[in-house]
Parts: structure tokens; C-alpha cells; sequence
């Protein structure tokens, strides 16, 4: 068991952070401006057979979301590069990411924030909603506090730089395929930090659901959530170590994770950080 811990919760807002379209728009403000903005003229119909073709095959299909024809391109030789993966669709604009997310039901969704029509948050936010079996990675400009948080309680599965070397892209996307979360070492100390300040909105609502996890495992998950090793755990409530690392052995059967970092993200999107 990797004994890094790191947890995520959900931060109430505060007056500093951003709205969706302010860090869209400064996602996008951060690079040169392309002519040419709009739809791919991607035909859907076209699309749906290279699926059908597909379909029987064990190759994760990816849609690529973002708004520099260029790095798309990049990233799709990238992609198609290794077998176990294609890319089914590209996209420019973010209103086209929905329509083909329902037609195509992609595996991966590699999202840029900064897409013009309908930014990368709305697009979370709408996928979410429509709860569609896909994960989505977002390409982020930069890395900060406001853009991290927000993509991770919208559901992204991760977020990662859209200029990093290949073989983290490459790292990044085959972690989400295999349905890890992903984030780089850049990333991680800005959700411990968040966690640690605590989230007056979890704080806030009432109790929702506990996955089948006993009052011990919950309060297990909370502490080690909010940063704690399982040394530290074990002396907070006076057990052994092998005793702490049982129950986490439960908690991941329970939840269908298989590390720390996913229990962190996973406590975060369903509010499990503050039952301590």
C-alpha cells in the first residue's frame, strides 16, 4: 500500500477564488490566439462507424477536446502511437464536446478549460448531470489552486499541463484508462492544503451517503483524508498499524479504489473528509 497520503474535499469559495468563466477566459487569455475557432466539421455519423469498427477491440477510445488544431493533432499522433488506445473524435468547441460525448460514449475525454462556445467547466458540469461513463482528464494552461479544485469536485478524473513531456501525458492518460485519478507532484500539495483548511460547505450539509463503511472505517477515512499517515492514525484512535491498514484494505474493496490518492479524491466529491 503506498503510504503517501493525500485527500480532497470540496473548499467553499472564497471572495478571491474565480468563477468558471473567468478561469475559462484566463485559461484561454494564457496563449496566443488561433484563427479559426469553431467546430472541427467533425461527421458524427462517421465517427459512429469507427466506433461500430471498433467496438469489439480492447482499445480505450479517446475524445480530444481542445482548441489548437496543432496540439490536437500532437496529441492524437500521440495517442494512436500506443495500441491500447485511439482517438474517436476531436472536438474545438465546447458545446460539440456534449453532443458527441452522448453519440460517440467515449472512454476518456482529455478536456482543455479553455474551449470557446461553452468553457471546460460547463462542460464538466453538463457531463456530470447527464452521468455518462466517461472520465475526463483536463488540460490545464497552468496549475493553480482555483483551476485544480474546481475540475475535481466537477468530476475530472485528474488535471495535468497541456505543454508537460509526452511521457507524463502519456502517464496521465493511462492512469485515468485504467480508472485511477491523476495528479501531478506540483498538484498534490495544493489539495493537502485545501483539505487542511477544511470546507465550511461539507461542514455545512447534512450527512449523505456512507458507502456501506462502519462508523470506525468512516472516521479512519476522515483522518487519513485530511493527511494523516497510518502511524498517526493508529495513535489517534489506539490501534495497531496492521489494524489501520486492515481497514483501509475494506474501505478500498468497499469503494472500488485501490490507493491513497483515490480515497482522497473520493472523499472529497462525497463529503467523507470531515467524519472524524
Amino acid at each position: 500500500m503506498n503510504e503517501n497520503t493525500i485527500t480532497r474535499r470540496w473548499v467553499e469559495p472564497s471572495p478571491g477564488l474565480q468563477t468558471h468563466s473567468q478561469l475559462a477566459t484566463r485559461e484561454s487569455a494564457n496563449r496566443p490566439p488561433v484563427p479559426g475557432y469553431g467546430s472541427t466539421g467533425l461527421n458524427v455519423d462517421a465517427a459512429l462507424r469507427r466506433v461500430e469498427a471498433r467496438r469489439n477491440g480492447e482499445r480505450a477510445a479517446i475524445l480530444v477536446a481542445d482548441d489548437h488544431p496543432i496540439y490536437r493533432d500532437g496529441l492524437r499522433k500521440l495517442i494512436e502511437s500506443q495500441q491500447g488506445m485511439w482517438v474517436t473524435a476531436e472536438s474545438s468547441v465546447g458545446r460539440e464536446v456534449i453532443q458527441l460525448a452522448r453519440a460517440l460514449k467515449p472512454q476518456i475525454i482529455l478536456l482543455d478549460l479553455g474551449l470557446p462556445g461553452r468553457c471546460g467547466f460547463q462542460v464538466l458540469t453538463e457531463l456530470a448531470a447527464l452521468s455518462l461513463p466517461v472520465r475526463t482528464l483536463v488540460l490545464a494552461e497552468t496549475i493553480e489552486q482555483n483551476t485544480i479544485l474546481e475540475a475535481l469536485y466537477l468530476g475530472a478524473y485528474g488535471v495535468v499541463l497541456r505543454q508537460s513531456p509526452r511521457e507524463v501525458l502519456l502517464k496521465s492518460i493511462c492512469s485515468v484508462i485504467e480508472g485511477q485519478y491523476w495528479l501531478d507532484n506540483a498538484s498534490v500539495p495544493i489539495v493537502i492544503e485545501a483539505l487542511r483548511r477544511g470546507s465550511q460547505a461539507a461542514n455545512g450539509t447534512a450527512p449523505g451517503n456512507d458507502f456501506g463503511l462502519t462508523p470506525q472505517e468512516l472516521k479512519i477515512v476522515g483522518t487519513v483524508a485530511n493527511g494523516s499517515s497510518n502511524k498517526e492514525v493508529s495513535r489517534a484512535f489506539n490501534i495497531s498499524e496492521r489494524t489501520v491498514k486492515h481497514h483501509l484494505t475494506n474501505v478500498f474493496n468497499k469503494l472500488g479504489i485501490s490507493s491513497r490518492l483515490e480515497l482522497a479524491v473520493f472523499a472529497l466529491n462525497h463529503g467523507l473528509a470531515n467524519k472524524r
